[in-house]
């Protein structure tokens, strides 16, 4: 009867803790929804007004849920879209700019550049106008590419092949100016190649980072893995507050175009077993074991 009895509580319990995280989730939800469909990004205050929290436990729940907080939320919300409209066939920069919930170009040109790396019609033209400047060297995993835009590294790219990474790299940006580094450039590549080498040096250079809100927020998550470590795509999943979205994880480490400073090289699955890795098993086991042996 006793067994009974503590089963029977043990199942009310879970009942409950079910029912209050799907509640939680649905005040998120609810959260992100107006985010999404508000001219101008609702206050931090306002929003937790509309879910009937304090501010300060709102942030809390709000971070918890998406991995993102509500302004860093409604950024890359706001990124997406505008690059979904900029990309949209034959679509102009003014119903780029209202499609993407701004209510005045002023407002629009002055986040533009600051979402998307480079000014919008730019970016209509696959980075035509932008300057990226790239070179190619070796390391011990092989040829590396590093490039870099006006904001930051936005590939470290590796292989056998150089001219299939200079190839890639012309394929992500087909409009974009892209220049050979000269030699101060140079030296930027050898503190990427330091860092491959030895990880635990750290990487502090500025990253360009672009993605979906999505691969944003599993991106975040990749780069508070300490060296050394590994978890699996369901570890990430749970992170950033979607349990569910484990094939999106591996989806989002597969495009990922920084190798190393982003290290999706640490990731694997549940059995341990290394999976896939965008540049090689063998370079994602070689890097596994440089950083286990620091």
């Amino acid at each position: 009867m006793n067994t009974t009895i503590a089963r029977e509580t043990g199942n009310t319990h879970r009942a409950a803790a079910q029912a209050k995280d799907a509640e939680r989730a649905a005040l998120v939800a609810r959260a992100c929804r107006l985010i999404e469909a508000s001219e101008t990004p609702p206050s931090l205050n306002d929003l937790a007004a509309e879910v009937g929290m304090s501010p300060f436990h709102f942030h809390r729940l709000f971070k918890a849920e998406t991995g993102l907080t509500p302004k860093a939320y409604s950024s890359a919300y706001r990124a997406r879209k505008l690059r979904e409209e900029l990309g949209a066939p034959n679509a102009s920069i003014t119903e780029a700019i209202y499609g993407a919930g701004f209510n005045s170009n002023s407002r629009f040109y002055e986040a533009s550049e600051q979402l998307l790396g480079m000014r919008a019609r730019d970016y209509r033209a696959g980075g035509s106008g932008a300057v990226i400047r790239f070179a190619v060297g070796q390391c011990s995993l092989g040829a590396i590419l590093v490039a870099q835009s006006q904001r930051g590294i936005c590939a470290i790219l590796l292989g056998d092949d150089p001219d299939a990474l200079v190839r890639e790299l012309q394929d992500r940006f087909p409009k974009a100016e892209i220049l050979g580094g000269d030699g101060e450039f140079e030296s930027l590549v050898a503190q990427v190649v330091g860092f491959i080498e030895a990880p635990s040096i750290g990487f502090h250079l500025p990253l360009d980072v672009r993605g979906t809100a999505f691969q944003e927020r599993v991106w975040r998550a990749l780069r508070e893995i300490p060296p050394g470590t590994t978890v699996s795509y369901t570890d990430i999943a749970e992170r950033i507050g979607s349990p569910k979205a484990v094939r999106a994880v591996a989806r989002a480490c597969a495009f990922n175009h920084i190798a190393v400073a982003i290290p999706c090289h640490r990731v694997v699955r549940r059995d341990g077993d290394l999976a896939g890795y965008r540049w090689g098993v063998d370079r994602k086991r070689e890097l596994l074991r440089r950083e286990s042996a620091e």
